[in-house]
C-alpha cells in the first residue's frame, strides 16, 4: 500500500521524455500531416475512430469495467473494449487503473497535490499532464486487483501500449495511404489524448455540483456543454458522488452516449448486472 501522510500523498512532478516525445511527435503528424492530406474521407475516418475509442474503449472498457467493474460481459467483449481503450493513446491498462487510484485516493484526503486534482492553470496543467509524470516520494505503488494484475493479455498490452498503434497505421496505409495514417492514428491520438485532458481539468475547476463529499479536498464538477462529445465523462460530479454506477448522467437532460451503449447491449444480451446508485429515480 501507498504510505499515505495525515493529510496528503506527497510526490514530485518530472519530465518524462518517452511521454512528451509520444504526444508531441503525434500532434506534430496530425497538424503538418493532416493539413497536407485532407479529404472528407480523411475526415469521417477520424471522427468515427476517434468516437469508438473514447466510447467503446476508453469510457466503457477501461473506465466503467476495467476500473470500477460497473457492470459484466463476456471475457472477450471485456478484452475487445480495454483494447480500444488502450487505442486511445495514453498508456497501458495497467498504468490506467494505477493513476485513477492513485487520484481517487489523493482527492478525497483534506489535501491533494496539485498533479492529482488539476490545482494549476490551464497551460501549466497541460504541460504537467501530457509531458510529465507524478513520483511518489514513498513509491510503493497501488495495489491492482488480481484478475486484472496477472492478467496475461492486459499484461501484453501495458508492455506494448504504444506499439499498438503500428497495425492500424499499417492496414491504414494500405488502405487509404498517408492520409489515412494522419488522420486515423495522429489526429485520432492527439484529439483522443488532449481531449481526455481537457474534460478532466474542467470537471475539476468549471462546472455545476449536486453532490457534495465532505472531508475531500476535491470536488468533481458537472461540465454540461461536453456531455457528447465526453461520451458521459463530463457527469464528474455525479461520478464522485457514485463511482460504482455504469451510468454517470443521472438527472433528466444529462446525455450519457455511455449509458447509451451499455442500454444497447444489455438489450442484445451482451451485458448484464449494471450498477446503479438509485433503484427507482434520482433524488430531486
Amino acid at each position: 500500500m501507498v504510505r499515505i501522510m495525515k493529510h496528503k500523498i506527497e510526490g514530485s512532478v518530472r519530465y518524462s521524455p518517452i511521454k512528451s516525445l509520444w504526444v508531441t511527435s503525434m500532434a506534430l503528424a496530425a497538424i503538418v500531416g493532416g493539413a497536407m492530406t485532407f479529404s472528407w474521407a480523411c475526415l469521417l475516418l477520424f471522427a468515427v475512430t476517434t468516437g469508438a475509442v473514447l466510447l467503446f474503449g476508453a469510457t466503457l472498457g477501461i473506465h466503467r469495467k476495467l476500473i470500477h467493474d460497473s457492470f459484466q460481459c463476456p471475457r472477450w467483449l471485456e478484452y475487445l473494449m480495454v483494447y480500444l481503450g488502450v487505442q486511445v493513446g495514453l498508456c497501458g491498462p495497467l498504468g490506467s487503473v494505477r493513476q485513477h487510484q492513485l487520484r481517487d485516493q489523493a482527492q478525497n484526503l483534506p489535501d491533494c497535490h496539485d498533479y492529482l486534482c488539476h490545482g494549476r492553470p490551464i497551460w501549466l496543467d497541460a504541460w504537467w499532464q501530457l509531458h510529465c509524470t507524478f513520483e511518489l516520494a514513498c513509491p510503493a505503488g497501488l495495489p491492482v486487483e488480481h484478475r486484472i494484475a496477472n492478467n496475461a493479455f492486459y499484461r501484453f498490452l501495458e508492455r506494448t501500449w504504444i506499439l499498438q498503434q503500428a497495425p492500424w497505421a499499417l492496414l491504414l496505409y494500405l488502405w487509404g495511404g498517408w492520409g489515412f495514417v494522419f488522420w486515423g492514428v495522429a489526429a485520432r491520438v492527439t484529439a483522443a489524448v488532449s481531449g481526455y485532458w481537457l474534460i478532466a481539468y474542467l470537471a475539476h475547476n468549471h462546472g455545476a455540483m449536486r453532490f457534495h463529499a465532505n472531508g475531500a479536498a476535491v470536488q468533481g464538477r458537472n461540465v454540461r456543454f461536453t456531455s457528447l462529445l465526453a461520451m458521459g465523462e463530463c457527469w464528474h460530479n455525479n461520478h464522485h458522488a457514485y463511482p460504482d454506477s455504469a451510468r454517470l448522467g443521472l438527472f433528466a437532460g444529462e446525455w450519457d452516449p455511455g449509458w447509451w451503449a451499455l442500454t444497447l447491449l444489455r438489450k442484445c444480451g451482451l451485458v448484464w448486472d449494471l450498477c446503479l446508485p438509485f433503484r427507482q429515480a434520482p433524488p430531486a
